[in-house]
C-alpha cells in the first residue's frame, strides 16, 4: 500500500529524520513509537504529503507522490489519504454531518450522495442520533469519532493518525482503539498511527520503534 525510502529531513542544523525506509501493507494496522522527538510526527506528516522530505521517495500504491506538485498533490491527498490528529480540527459553526461532508464536497461529490454516505458512516460509528449536534454539543469521544467519519468519507487508501487518543480518557481511548480494528476488519482500511498508548500499540498488527530519526530493527 505505502512504501517510502531512505526519507530524510532537516530543520536547519538538526537532522530529524536520517534515512528513513517504511512499508505498510493494505489492510494493515501499524504504530510508530518511541521517544518525543524521535521524529514520529515528522515522518506521519511527510508520509502523508503534509510536508516534503529533504531527500526519499514516497509511494502510495503505484503513485509517486514524491514527484506531485501543489495541486495535482492536493487533489491526491484529499481522495486517496485521510487524517485524524490528537485536536479533532473539527468546525464550530457545522454539524457532526456537515464536518464529515467537507471533504467530499471539496471533492466535487453531489450532496445529496454525499449526505447519504455520511449519515451511514455516522451510524456506523454509533452516533446516528448526534449528526445533526454541533461540535460543543458532543462529548470529547463524539468528537473525535466525528473527525474519523470525516477522514473515511472519501474512501481513502490509507488513514494517517497522529496521537489520536491523546485528548481522550482511558474509556474513550479504548472505544477508539477498539473502532480501528474494527474498520479494518469490516472495510479492510490501512492505518498508520503515531502514539504513546502503549495499550493502542499492543492492539496493532506491527510496531515500528523510532529512535533518534530512524526505525530501529
Amino acid at each position: 500500500m505505502l512504501t517510502a525510502r531512505n526519507i530524510i529531513k532537516t530543520y536547519g542544523a538538526l537532522e530529524v529524520l536520517k534515512g528513513v525506509d517504511v512499508e505498510i501493507n493494505e489492510a494493515e494496522i501499524v504504530c510508530i513509537v518511541g521517544s518525543s522527538g524521535a521524529g514520529k510526527s515528522t515522518l506521519l506528516h511527510i508520509l502523508g504529503t503534509l510536508d516534503k522530505p529533504d531527500k526519499g521517495e514516497i509511494y502510495l500504491k503505484n503513485t509517486a507522490l514524491h514527484t506531485l506538485k501543489n495541486k495535482k498533490l492536493a487533489d491526491f491527498r484529499n481522495h486517496h489519504i485521510g487524517f485524524v490528529f490528537q485536536f479533532h480540527h473539527l468546525l464550530p459553526e457545522f454539524t457532526a454531518l456537515e464536518n464529515v461532508c467537507i471533504p467530499s464536497w471539496i471533492a466535487g461529490n453531489s450532496k445529496s450522495q454525499t449526505e447519504k454516505q455520511a449519515t451511514e458512516l455516522l451510524d456506523t460509528l454509533g452516533l446516528k442520533d448526534r449528526i445533526n449536534n454541533k461540535p460543543q454539543a458532543l462529548s470529547g469521544g463524539e468528537q473525535q469519532r466525528v473527525a474519523v467519519a470525516r477522514a473515511l468519507i472519501n474512501k481513502p487508501d490509507i488513514v494517517f493518525a497522529d496521537e489520536p487518543t491523546g485528548n481522550l480518557d482511558s474509556l474513550h481511548a479504548k472505544e477508539l482503539h477498539q473502532l480501528f480494528v474494527d474498520l479494518r476488519n469490516q472495510f479492510k482500511q490501512t492505518f498508520l498511527i503515531v502514539t504513546h498508548n502503549e495499550e493502542m500499540a499492543q492492539m496493532s498488527d506491527r510496531i515500528l520503534h523510532m529512535k533518534d530519526g530512524r526505525i530501529e530493527l
